[in-house]
């Protein structure tokens, strides 16, 4: 048998594997095998690609990116995605790797995650050339916008005639099966009634009535996203957000979340992406209580990453009360990532600050006291629908410099020096860091924004003009100028640090609760970092003693530079204040 048979044969048999797991019931085994030769011709897979190992890294401590509206930034006679590879080149280069442009395709609602085409490039922002020469500078990260499209795509509109492609793309319940258990992130009816060509159907809206839910049931619906995602690896995407990917499978009678055949399917899109692209990158975007988050991590087969959803809402609890007992056991509580997979850390995003990520790690008490303090600090709140008719905080919508105005005793004038500390923290952590544009321009609170687009969200989802932003960041008076100027000193230095490796060894340290600590070493364990944060508006004393610094090594400062001569001295960590301690080796 030739290496090509071989290849060929134990491609067809991993894919066949996951596709019985998928529609074992729905599909026979001739059906199961077609579909298989489709896949592999849609997305033109090489069958003697080496594919990556599944505990190969495919990321370092260089790796950092930023997440950002493609039109974030807007320049004079120039198309948004051109404004921001310029406006990146020049302010950013030397700090990230990559960008997560989230979605910049023709969309009717959400900021473009209701896609209309997944096709093309919204015209008002650029075109794939834009795209490619984005791609071309720093690794680009897209959505997979995979639960639901616009109602207003042409598949949709194809299902209101009940026309092909599309008529039989979407999720329709018929009768009245038990949906009580669903789990829903939002407050709006979860069916919407649909005047078709064959009469009223009424079909799956997760999000909102203009998101209408595919059915992954159809094998068709899977052969359109292969073919989506073969295009994105086309035009230079490396790294694919699978959106909302949690609410993928339906099944009534279920919570409708996490379903086993949601996670095959990663494990397909794994497969078929990894036999294409070795070094392609899948991030999972499920915003939920962190045992079921991490369960996408699989056995190294799933997500490469996963994103650190428990993070946002545990660090600003932290911040604004001083305290981090919480945040403390939550870390002790996680398992390591193993090689071949990462968490991907962010502390602030697009959408709010999530708080299911935090059911049974803060005391419900303590989640209302965060949820009324950002209240005070201009913030707004989006709600969920409960299975009892009820409601419950599902995100707080603030921007992170105005989360971080202040703490539970009020506002002070601390606010950059903490908001400088939580990235302190993030940075430090296991896994990549990912920091938003607003954060790396300390953006506050945008209420015109917000009125006008006529959601929460909206709030910290300002849109800079390019003139303005640029004389900011020239003025280095400026709030704007200091946070990047901050930000850029951390970056710099932990880009030049193997034992901030995403995947390098972490402990939590045992300190007072004013103080949150914990320690990294590289891989090779020549380095280690001693990471110590005052997390409080006061100055607290450390004795350097009680983190067991090695007697035969000489230690010192990271961020200040300083030595560290005397190992029973006791310093002094000004209020919110960042110690990075390394052994020079």
């Amino acid at each position: 048998m030739s290496t090509m048979q071989s290849a060929k044969q134990r491609l067809e048999a991993r894919l066949l594997s996951h596709l019985d797991n998928i529609y074992q019931g729905i599909l026979d085994e001739s059906e199961q095998s077609a579909l298989a030769g489709s896949l592999i011709s849609e997305m033109r897979l090489d069958y003697c690609q080496k594919v990556a190992g599944q505990h190969e890294n495919h990321w370092s401590e260089q790796d950092v990116l930023v997440i950002t509206y493609a039109d974030s930034i807007l320049g004079f006679e120039e198309r948004p995605l051109q404004t921001m590879r310029s406006f990146f080149c020049e302010w950013l280069s030397d700090v990230i790797s990559g960008v997560h442009i989230l979605p910049f395709f023709p969309y009717s609602s959400d900021d473009g995650f209701a896609v209309i085409d997944y096709s093309t490039v919204n015209e008002a922002l650029g075109d794939w050339a834009d795209v490619q020469a984005i791609a071309g500078q720093f690794d680009l990260m897209a959505d997979l916008v995979i639960n639901h499209c616009s109602s207003r795509s042409y598949w949709f509109q194809n299902f209101i005639k009940q026309e092909n492609p599309g008529k039989d793309y979407f999720y329709v319940v018929n009768g009245n099966p038990d949906l009580s258990k669903v789990v829903r992130p939002r407050s709006s009816p979860l069916l919407q009634a649909v005047q078709t060509n064959d009469g009223e159907k009424k079909v799956w809206c997760t999000f909102s009535f203009d998101q209408v839910d595919f059915d992954f049931r159809n094998p068709k619906v899977l052969l359109e996203f292969c073919r989506v995602v073969r295009l994105y690896l086309d035009q230079g995407v490396r790294l694919f957000r699978l959106d909302a990917v949690a609410f993928l499978w339906k099944q009534p009678g279920t919570n409708s979340l996490n379903l086993p055949q949601t996670h095959e399917i990663v494990r397909l899109l794994r497969t078929l992406i990894e036999h294409t692209e070795p070094k392609a990158i899948i991030v999972t975007e499920t915003n939920i209580p962190t045992r079921e988050n991490l369960d996408y991590f699989g056995n190294a087969n799933e997500a490469h990453w996963i994103y650190n959803f428990s993070l946002p809402p545990l660090l600003v609890h932290t911040l604004v009360n001083g305290d981090c007992r919480y945040l403390r056991q939550w870390m002790m509580s996680m398992p390591p990532a193993q090689n071949g997979t990462a968490f991907f850390n962010f502390i602030a995003s697009h959408d709010g600050i999530g708080l299911r990520p935090v059911e049974g790690i803060l005391e419900q008490q303590e989640v209302d006291g965060l949820v009324s303090l950002m209240e005070q600090f201009g913030g707004r709140v989006s709600w969920r629908s409960l299975n009892d008719g009820g409601r419950k905080p599902y995100e707080i919508n603030i921007s992170l410099m105005d989360a971080l105005a202040g703490t539970k005793a009020g506002k002070d004038g601390l606010q950059l020096q903490r908001f400088l500390c939580a990235h302190a923290i993030m940075l430090g952590m296991e896994g990549v860091p990912g920091i938003y544009i607003h954060s790396l321009l300390g953006t506050e609170n945008d209420y015109e924004h917000m009125e006008h687009a006529g959601h929460n969200r909206a709030i910290n989802r300002k849109r800079w003009p390019l003139a303005e932003i640029t004389a900011l960041l020239q003025d280095e008076e400026s709030l704007p100028a200091r946070v990047l100027a901050g930000l850029k000193h951390l970056l710099n230095t932990r880009r030049a640090q193997p034992a901030f490796h995403p995947n390098a060894t972490q402990f939590t340290l045992q300190l007072e609760p004013r103080l949150f600590g914990f320690w990294r070493q590289s891989m090779d364990r020549r380095q280690s970092i001693f990471c110590i944060s005052n997390i409080s508006h006061q100055a607290v004393e450390l004795h350097i003693a009680d983190i067991n610094l090695i007697a035969f090594e000489q230690w010192k400062e990271l961020l200040s530079g300083r030595l560290i001569e005397d190992l029973d001295q006791t310093m002094v960590v000004q209020p919110y204040q960042t110690l990075w301690i390394t052994n020079v080796y």
